[in-house]
């Protein structure tokens, strides 16, 4: 959908006219801030935006005061992040009123969602850009800096992806993601991925390999492929042979890759892992649930037996993996004892951790419609008992590994103690030690001494 609809706003005329001529920024020092919510797939869209948007000019700012153009990459896979979303467009109002100047684009899950609705909801909004989109941002911002108009389009939803050559300007210092693959085909019934992302799009193995390659050329020792599914890769060859390709390129230190659907993890997939050199022995794969039941209703299309063979097939092919997932409570019609089952599915299967959700929602999903919603205090209360389960697991699995020594990447300082350093270890376990000689992205040594929950601390120890 494309709507072209020149802003009355007399600001915008007064800032961008100057003897009846338009004025564009195009070779001035334009600043650029992006505010992104959700997933690690609109992180990777973030940097790619900003990427393009560097070919016209634009750089990096951390100060909204700053900034001549705001993105707000949003996300709408559950009702809190779109919450917040909308708080953020409100509170831009004033800062717009203060600085005419300046452009707000709204991107990302919830735009496409929206789409121009979010413009008659905020007429300060100058732009909408849906998933599909996103890689048109520097040609829409351009045409705004020169007419002003508002612009909306959540077309291409499932169209072509992006093949340019402009890379993305990434965030952090050790670690970067490479999408692989847009979109979903599963239609999990408590999901809106797949409506706004689209059908499943693979990006070409060359591609691939050129931004990883340029991406550990910057410096960074850690990649993680992403995509909704990557084991539905389709670019001409398997994912694990993509992954295994990719584990070949000279500097890359380590290969993670998320999310993983139980229905197309490969026996060729655990073998690859397990031969790999800078794989990872991490896979993080979302069960969502822990009766047969619900995931039925869910449209997992797997069940809880086929999930615990797996699990086990992955254990024993792969020493000291982790294997971490994501768990939804409160889905509509969930009974004591389904609850129940899902408790006995945890003490069975021994995740190392797991994102627990409350079930949220989604207008355009078949669960909203369902008729056996679960009330909030009863949702709340059975994620507190899941989480008492889940945080005891995970705790005896870190206690583990007290006077073992594992190997770290570092990470940086502690938030809230300079001295004390993290980092993770290949299993992705969270890492506390004392500072000494080490750097960002040095790959250390430390034996464990102590376990909590979320993270072990340790010390470093001669290699």
């Amino acid at each position: 959908m494309n709507l072209w609809a020149k802003s009355k706003s007399k600001n915008y005329r007064n800032d961008y006219t100057a003897n009846g001529k338009c004025v564009t920024m195009r070779g001035m020092d334009k600043k650029l801030k992006i505010l992104t919510y959700g997933c690690q797939m609109n992180v990777a869209d973030s940097e790619r935006m900003a990427g393009l948007l560097s070919t016209i000019g634009y750089t990096l700012t951390e100060n909204l005061e700053d900034a001549d153009l705001i993105l707000i990459n949003t996300c709408c896979v559950r009702g809190t992040a779109e919450d917040k979303v909308i708080g953020q467009i409100g509170r831009f109002k004033t800062l717009k009123r203060q600085k005419p100047s300046l452009i707000l684009g709204i991107t990302g899950c919830m735009a496409q969602k929206e789409g121009a609705e979010l413009i008659k909801r905020a007429p300060h909004i100058d732009f909408v850009l849906g998933t599909g989109q996103s890689f048109e941002v520097a040609k829409v911002v351009e045409s705004i800096e020169r007419e002003r108009n508002h612009f909306v389009d959540t077309s291409n939803v499932s169209g072509d992806i992006f093949t340019g050559e402009v890379f993305p300007i990434r965030g952090g210092q050790v670690s970067t993601f490479v999408p692989i693959m847009y979109g979903c085909n599963n239609f999990c019934t408590y999901c809106i991925v797949p409506y706004v992302r689209g059908r499943e799009r693979s990006r070409k193995p060359e591609e691939i390999f050129a931004e990883v390659r340029q991406a550990v050329a910057e410096g960074f020792k850690e990649i993680t492929l992403l995509g909704q599914n990557v084991n539905s890769y389709s670019g001409g060859m398997t994912f694990a042979e993509l992954l295994t390709a990719v584990d070949k390129i000279d500097g890359l230190e380590r290969l993670r890759f998320m999310t993983s659907h139980p229905k197309d993890l490969s026996d060729e997939l655990i073998a690859a892992i397990a031969d790999g050199r800078s794989i990872c022995e991490h896979i993080h794969l979302p069960v969502q649930y822990g009766s047969d039941k619900i995931l039925k209703r869910m449209n997992r299309v797997y069940t809880v037996e086929k999930y615990l063979r797996l699990a086990e097939k992955i254990r024993a092919a792969v020493p000291n993996v982790s294997i971490t997932t994501d768990l939804i409570v409160g889905f509509p019609g969930e009974t004591d004892e389904e609850f129940s089952e899902t408790l006995n599915f945890l003490r069975t299967v021994k995740f190392d951790a797991a994102f627990t959700f409350i079930y949220s929602k989604r207008s355009g999903t078949p669960a909203a419609k369902f008729e056996d919603q679960i009330d909030d205090e009863t949702k709340h209360r059975r994620l507190n008992e899941l989480m008492a389960v889940q945080n005891e697991i995970s705790l005896a699995k870190n206690l583990e590994l007290v006077d073992k020594t594992v190997e770290v990447l570092v990470e940086g300082a502690s938030k809230t103690d300079e001295k004390i350093y993290t980092g993770r270890t290949r299993s992705n376990k969270l890492v506390l030690f004392e500072h000494g000689t080490e750097k960002i992205g040095d790959i250390v040594p430390v034996k464990i001494n102590q376990a909590q929950t979320w993270l072990v601390k340790g010390e470093v120890v001669d290699k």
